[in-house]
Order: C-alpha cells, then sequence, then structure tokens
C-alpha cells in the first residue's frame, strides 16, 4: 500500500505533459519544429498574411474552442481563411511558455499555454496544440504546422 502511494504522489498529473526543453533550444530538431511556430507569431504580431501562409501546410485549418472579446464556442477556418483576417490594423501579439514537443519522424507536435496582448493589455489566454510536418519530397524540406487547435478565455490569464 506504501508503495502505491509513493509512486502515484511521484507520478506527473495526468492532465498535464512533462516540460520541454526552454527556449532557446538546445537540440537542433525542437529549434527547427519551432521555426514555423516562432514565424507565425511573428506574422501575427506584424498583421502579415503573406507571412502566416508561408508557414502553415494550406491544407491544414485552425480550429479554436472557448471565449474571446468578439466571441464563443467551437470555431473552424482553413488557413487562407484565418490568413484573410491578419492585417496590420488586427495585429496582436501571442507568446507561448514551456512548449512540450515532441518530434517523430517527419511529424511533430507543440503544445503550449500562451497569452495574447493587443496594444499592451491582456486580450485572451489559453493553450495551443500544433501538429506539424516536414515533407521532404516537395523541396522545401522544413517544418510546416499543418493544424493549430487552441482553447481560449478571457479571464484567468495571470495579469
Amino acid at each position: 500500500m506504501f508503495t502505491a502511494l509513493l509512486l502515484t504522489a511521484a507520478a506527473p498529473p495526468a492532465d498535464r505533459l512533462p516540460r520541454a526543453t526552454p527556449i532557446p533550444y538546445a537540440d537542433a530538431d525542437t529549434a527547427q519544429v519551432m521555426a514555423p511556430v516562432s514565424g507565425l507569431f511573428a506574422a501575427l504580431a506584424a498583421g502579415d498574411a503573406a507571412g502566416v501562409l508561408a508557414v502553415v501546410d494550406p491544407d491544414g485549418r485552425v480550429t479554436a474552442t472557448g471565449t474571446r472579446a468578439t466571441s464563443s464556442g467551437l470555431r473552424r477556418e482553413s488557413w487562407r481563411e484565418f490568413a484573410a483576417r491578419v492585417t496590420p490594423a488586427t495585429a496582436f501579439d501571442e507568446r507561448i511558455s514551456d512548449p512540450a514537443v515532441e518530434v517523430d519522424g517527419d511529424i511533430a507536435m507543440v503544445w503550449a499555454p500562451y497569452v495574447v496582448r493587443v496594444g499592451g493589455k491582456v486580450a485572451n489566454c489559453g493553450i495551443d496544440h500544433f501538429d506539424l510536418v516536414r515533407d521532404r519530397v516537395a523541396g522545401g524540406g522544413g517544418w510546416k504546422a499543418m493544424n493549430l487547435s487552441f482553447s481560449s478565455r478571457i479571464s484567468g490569464c495571470g495579469e
């Protein structure tokens, strides 16, 4: 009985992933996987729709659930639909922390808490989940974000 309690106490909670390598990434594979994620955030901060499309697979999707200032519920759209709304007037700063990164061959996953700021003020927060693919045949060989799913809330964002 004591051994079972000891093992249970030492195990991480089932709803949390273990901490991943912190930024900057010591592992070259992880740094390469994170490149399109960082590129996406840079494009969003600049309001650059073409920059968004440069780091994603055009066949992928964006799926959001939860609450933002202007909407709630489940929302789905293609990357092209998502990028069409990205302009300098809609630019925002999104930052992640403690990303968990998993790589197996030409697929990868990034799971991380995020906070979005608009005009320096926290607008929403949640969890980002990216799945990424690397296409070695098409010539580019680089990683692209295939899909982004994220939760969103406007309270409890730590600020």
